[in-house]
């Protein structure tokens, strides 16, 4: 009975969270089928140590496995440099999204990964500078300095003067 509760206790505190993991797992990877790739890895991760896991904050919890887990996935399977933003999964012209979003997600994807990192946890995914600091593994001094040059290297490359 007592994996049952684990179970059940895992399904009310983690599942609810996996929008958000694979969000950021597929603004790591750059693609919708890697991501899924990396979120149930990170899945399998997250039961296994759920033991482990003494309540607080679920979404940083499983955002920070999610994380290691998706830089351990590309360092076996490619450079993670080589992320790139994929049309089919962040939008494209033809799919709804339009001219203006699809520069800001290709912007966002072509930042440095620990600022692109920084700047989906902060900005789509709403986390606070402690629980970015948490998943990162960095002190909050470097999550506001990683965001505030997340944000000046955004506006450098979405400047008009930029797309001269």
């Amino acid at each position: 009975m007592e994996d049952r509760a684990k179970f059940v206790r895992f399904e009310r505190e983690i599942l609810p969270h996996l929008d958000a993991a694979h969000n950021l797992a597929r603004w790591l990877t750059g693609n919708d089928a890697d991501a899924a790739d990396v979120v149930q890895e990170a899945s399998v991760r997250a039961l296994s140590f759920f033991d482990g896991f003494r309540g607080g904050d679920a979404r940083a919890w499983l955002l920070q496995i999610v994380r290691n887990t998706c830089y351990t996935w590309l360092r076996r399977n490619r450079d993670a440099s080589t992320a790139v933003l994929d049309e089919a999964v962040h939008g494209s012209p033809g799919s709804g999204a339009g001219p203006e979003r699809l520069m800001v997600q290709q912007a966002i994807a072509a930042l440095p990964e620990e600022f692109r990192e920084a700047l989906v946890l902060r900005e789509i995914e709403g986390l606070s500078y402690k629980e970015i600091a948490h998943v990162a593994g960095v002190p909050i001094g470097t999550v506001m300095s990683r965001l505030a040059r997340a944000r000046k290297m955004l506006r450098a490359s979405l400047s008009p003067e930029a797309a001269s």
